[in-house]
């Protein structure tokens, strides 16, 4: 096993111990990583890791989403890991490139997984996202720059996010929301 296969391992199983209820989801990602194909890259047609970004306020009020281009939802940021077996640096890096903000930073370890069909496009099949989400601050200006990839990004409050249908966007709210009244 590799070095980057221990780690996420290890933060996967810190993860499961934080969130029991979410065991299966867990138990899909090491799956992922018992497997011999690389789970770092895209080529990877099976399915892949990609590092996600809930990306707060300074003031931990609001996340800024993105209305993604190609799959026409609003989203958390994120992205392909593209070989890199660090899920948090990911997350930095596509929350950095997807909305323009430099003053950002990570905080703690995995705040959510979330494996998600992606559905064809373009002659790539539809395959799986591992989405490895981390908390992301910004700390300076707010002031976003919509990316090529998405339509529109927008800071939303996080509130009424937590009532929403869309379960993935409204786990993580009710996660954040419980772990600032904790």
């Amino acid at each position: 096993m590799s070095v980057a296969h221990a780690v996420l391992r290890e933060q996967l199983a810190t993860y499961g111990r934080r969130w029991p209820a979410e065991a299966g989801v867990v138990g899909q990602f090491l799956a992922l990583l018992d497997d011999p194909a690389d789970p770092f890259v895209r080529e990877r047609l099976e399915g892949h890791l990609t590092g996600g970004a809930w990306l707060v306020s300074a003031d931990g009020r609001r996340t800024l989403l993105t209305h993604h281009r190609k799959l026409g939802r609003w989203l958390q940021l994120g992205g392909h890991a593209d070989g890199d077996s660090d899920m948090a640096r990911v997350a930095l890096k596509e929350a950095e490139e997807e909305s323009g903000l430099s003053d950002l930073s990570v905080e703690g370890d995995i705040f959510d997984l979330d494996r998600h069909w992606i559905p064809e496009r373009k002659g790539v099949p539809g395959h799986w996202h591992y989405d490895v989400r981390h908390v992301v601050r910004a700390n300076g200006s707010e002031d976003y720059v919509v990316s090529e990839e998405s339509l529109d990004l927008a800071w939303r409050e996080i509130g009424p996010i937590a009532d929403e249908p869309d379960e993935s966007l409204s786990r993580m709210a009710r996660k954040w929301l419980a772990r600032s009244t904790a």
